[in-house]
């Protein structure tokens, strides 16, 4: 069966479609203006009245997490459902695009890109200090084992890190891929809501979708890019490569990222976007084959093993669990790990899931499921195995020195320390400190590329001023939260709080992009069969046709005479 040979409205060229807005400003005015006052007046109120701009968004946080854990938990779980759903199902075969498009990128690029902006600082943020906080603290109910703490501790962070974010991708970036490069619309989630919201969507219920998906957006790298320079700062002074490590440094920092971003979004996706994701990928892959190697490689490959199984065997149960059996202290924990991890993956579907749409053209939606969904996935794993493992190893087996006195880790200057106890000294912190950089520009230049898109009204190729204004902006929101915090984090924790949140309103957005997806693929299979039964009657009739005629033809053969007899004249006259 092939599905993506099915036409349906939209399809045909010479169809009205909705393209990229053509207006002198090139943007977007009802989602351009209403998002950058968003932005700039909750980051005066973060600056201005930090304390009770903390304490207002930290108790709204903790109603919703608190009051809807159950929620997300349930949500998050059936969107791997329906990503899997739709890959293995009969809709597997529909092409993200028209009938003869090639992919846009080779997989090896467009794997890149995906995971890079997916979750690429995150795992060097983490890849060390999830896995140990974990052992250290597990979830009420958790044996006191060692062993047992140890695999507890890598399960849990593959279930926060596994399918379950990149399904939440899938279920914005499929609806958005579909509807840019099958149907022709511009490059926002609101087009992805026609099949639910019709014509409503050109109004103000469109508009408002487009502007929570780029404050969200701008919100949640901002955010990243704050909290990332502390680590890269951390590190420059732990290798004492600098006296001080505190806002000054972390300002040119963020300068710096900032710029080296800009330039990659200005030149766009086929060129600085594509080689910066593939030099990171590059660059990672070799600091992870130095660790595996360098470190305990025995016990590592065989607690992957072991881990991988323990993860398959109790993912349901997981992916479940609210905490309830444990009692108040369960659902804290609950609440504060894996449910925080649902609402902050969400606040970053549509950045995560309209940038990989828009580098997905030309792909079928199982290729789309399995590149997004599988792959990140295993390469995840087996970074947490190798860098959590290696930490977990020396804590359990080794010399320890990872876990402070406080019985705390560190969590800025853990995936450093786990360095330090390996061959290499500076030299492997120096191109750790460079892939920390590229992840940033990386997902910096991904996110101002999705801001740029929205901002310009779906246009796939927003103009360059736009791309260097929204750039900087999330660079000065970063500076200003950063600064106004004082000695601490405080503003930005309180921007990263207030990302969160707007997950709650955008879960139901991707409530109806679920719907839509499947009203759309129903329609798409509805119009393949339609168009083959028409095709196999056409065939039938061709058919019956032709045998009509060679019947005919054969009949009026078999009439004529063979040889004929001449006869003589009768004279029918009289005498």
């Amino acid at each position: 069966m092939a599905v993506h040979t099915a036409k349906s409205p939209g399809d045909d060229p010479g169809e009205e479609t909705a393209g990229p807005p053509a207006h002198a400003s090139s943007i977007a005015p009802r989602v351009f203006w209403p998002s950058a006052i968003i932005v700039l007046a909750f980051v005066l109120y973060a600056t201005i009245f930090r304390t009770s701009a903390q304490e207002v968004i930290s108790t709204v946080q903790e109603d919703i997490v608190g009051g809807l854990g159950w929620y997300y938990t349930a949500l998050v779980s059936l969107f791997v459902v329906f990503a899997l759903w739709v890959g293995i199902g009969r809709f597997g075969d529909i092409k993200l695009g028209k009938d003869d498009d090639e992919p846009e990128f080779g997989m090896g690029s467009w794997l890149a890109m995906l995971f890079a902006a997916g979750m690429g600082i995150g795992l060097v943020f983490w890849g060390v200090a999830e896995p140990l906080t974990h052992f250290v603290t597990p979830r009420p109910g958790v044996g006191k084992a060692e062993a047992e703490r140890s695999e507890f501790a890598m399960v849990q962070t593959f279930l926060h890190w596994g399918v379950h974010p990149w399904a939440i991708y899938i279920v914005v970036g499929l609806a958005v891929a579909y509807a840019v490069h099958r149907k022709g619309r511009p490059v926002s989630i609101r087009w992805a809501l026609e099949p639910v919201l019709g014509d409503r969507i050109k109004g103000y219920w469109g508009d408002a979708v487009d502007v929570i998906a780029l404050v969200g957006t701008l919100f949640g790298v901002a955010t990243s890019l704050g909290f990332g320079v502390i680590q890269i700062s951390s590190g420059l002074e732990s290798h004492g490569w600098v006296s001080d490590s505190g806002k000054p440094l972390q300002v040119g920092l963020i300068i710096g990222i900032t710029m080296l971003a800009t330039a990659s979004v200005v030149t766009g996706l086929g060129k600085g976007i594509k080689w910066l994701s593939n030099i990171n990928m590059g660059l990672a892959g070799a600091l992870l084959l130095f660790v595996l190697v360098a470190g305990p490689t025995l016990f590592i490959l065989n607690t992957f093993v072991e881990d991988i199984g323990a993860y398959l065997q109790n993912i349901v149960t997981l992916s479940f669990n609210t905490g309830a059996a444990e009692g108040d202290d369960g659902t804290a924990w609950v609440s504060t790990w894996t449910v925080f991890y649902w609402g902050w993956w969400i606040s970053w579907a549509p950045f995560v899931g309209i940038f990989i749409a828009r580098i997905s053209r030309g792909r079928t939606v199982r290729e789309f499921v399995t590149g997004v969904l599988l792959i990140p996935t295993l390469l995840t794993f087996v970074w947490f195995a190798v860098f959590g493992g290696s930490a977990l190893h020396r804590e359990t087996l080794g010399g320890g020195g990872l876990v402070g006195e406080d019985g705390k880790v560190g969590t800025n200057s853990a995936f450093f320390q786990l360095l330090d106890t390996l061959p290499g000294g500076a030299l492997v912190a120096g191109a750790a400190l460079l892939l920390i950089v590229l992840f940033f520009v990386t997902s910096s230049d991904s996110g101002s590329f999705v801001v740029d898109m929205l901002a310009s009204g779906g246009n796939p190729e927003p103009p360059v001023w736009s791309r260097v204004f929204w750039a900087g902006s999330e660079g000065a929101v970063a500076i200003a939260l950063l600064v106004a915090s004082g000695s601490g984090t405080a503003s930005l924790t309180t921007l990263q709080t207030a990302a969160i949140i707007t997950a709650l309103p955008f879960s139901l957005v991707m409530v109806g992009l679920s719907v839509a997806t499947v009203r759309s693929f129903r329609r798409e299979r509805q119009a393949y069969l339609a168009a083959r039964r028409k095709k196999q009657e056409q065939r039938l009739i061709n058919q019956a046709v032709t045998a009509f005629e060679e019947g005919l033809e054969h009949l009026g053969d078999g009439a004529l005479p063979t040889e004929t007899t001449e006869h003589d004249p009768v004279d029918t006259r009289t005498s």
